[in-house]
């Protein structure tokens, strides 16, 4: 995944960036800076998400609380998917492949602007009408 994000700076780390599902059950409150920010490509994320393409925001596990019901699913071997018990909004990625991380969706933040992303992944899955004319590497 790209390096930690250039957006935020020393003096940001103690900030705290909320988010929170569509009826507003469930709350999530990130400290710190994330560490990186990617577009995902995968056909899981976009079934999950249900859009062509997904945005993640990675961020220490133990940086982040939750506040409400949250349900999960497990999606594959060793990944797991959490949403909203109640409006079912998408929440986040976990994978035991980056233990101690955690991939929450951008597009639950009060704030999504200030997670501008850093790059593309699992572009090899990408659909062929949704073109990506940006700068971002393809990781």
């Amino acid at each position: 995944m790209p390096a930690r994000h250039h957006c935020f700076r020393a003096s940001e780390e103690d900030t705290m960036q909320r988010s929170h599902c569509l009826c507003g059950q469930l709350r999530i409150e990130a400290r710190g800076g994330p560490r990186w920010v990617a577009y995902c490509h995968c056909a899981s994320c976009r079934r999950h998400i249900g859009s062509p393409v997904t945005c993640f925001v990675n961020f220490k596990l133990e940086n982040v609380s939750f506040t409400g019901e949250r349900a999960l699913y497990r999606s594959s071997p060793g990944v797991t998917r959490r949403h909203c018990a109640r409006c079912g909004t998408p929440i986040a990625y976990e994978t035991k492949m980056r233990s101690g991380e955690i991939d929450l969706c951008v597009n639950a933040f009060d704030s999504p602007e200030l997670f501008p992303p850093q790059a593309h992944a699992h572009c090899g899955e990408h659909l062929r009408w949704s073109e990506t004319r940006d700068e971002l590497p393809h990781i």
